[in-house]
């Protein structure tokens, strides 16, 4: 079984995808399978968070880059920023974890915050998508991957 030890600063051309669930890339030790079911091992630092887009280097040699898997999702679109920003903040006062762009904000499926958010003007569509949702205040400086 490989282990997977390094997280690279840049990127590069990777050998395979490691497709992972948002609850996945919240640790940094844990089992998993590739796509084909070879097991590996992700060993990184404690505290290490993954991201869509993230290149690791295994033990091996061998290059996998992070994907973000489809999970079941809420996305709220909304008409108008500030109709957004209450929905966001919320979301964010209930602790959800929320990936925020222009126009919308996704977080993880939940009839009673569709209920929510629906009331707050918003239109909500479901879709299995992939989730990328803010890192928090707290957490360590976002890894760029094009310095």
């Amino acid at each position: 079984m490989q282990r997977i030890t390094e997280r690279l600063v840049e990127q590069v051309q990777a050998d395979a995808l490691l497709v992972l669930p948002y609850q996945l890339r919240q640790k940094s030790r844990f089992l998993t399978a590739l796509d084909d079911g070879e097991e590996v091992a992700i060993m990184l630092p404690r505290g290490a968070r993954l991201s869509s887009g993230d290149c690791l280097r295994s033990d091996q040699g061998r290059i996998f880059e992070v994907r973000a898997a489809a999970e079941a999702v809420s996305t709220a679109h909304a008409d108008h920023p500030h109709l957004l920003a209450r929905a966001c903040y919320h979301l964010g006062n209930r602790h959800i974890p929320v990936q925020i762009c222009l126009a919308w904000v996704r977080y993880f499926h939940d009839h009673v915050l569709d209920d929510m958010v629906t009331q707050l003007g918003l239109q909500v569509v479901h879709g299995h998508l992939p989730f990328e949702p803010e890192p928090g205040a707290y957490a360590a400086p976002a890894h760029h991957h094009h310095d």
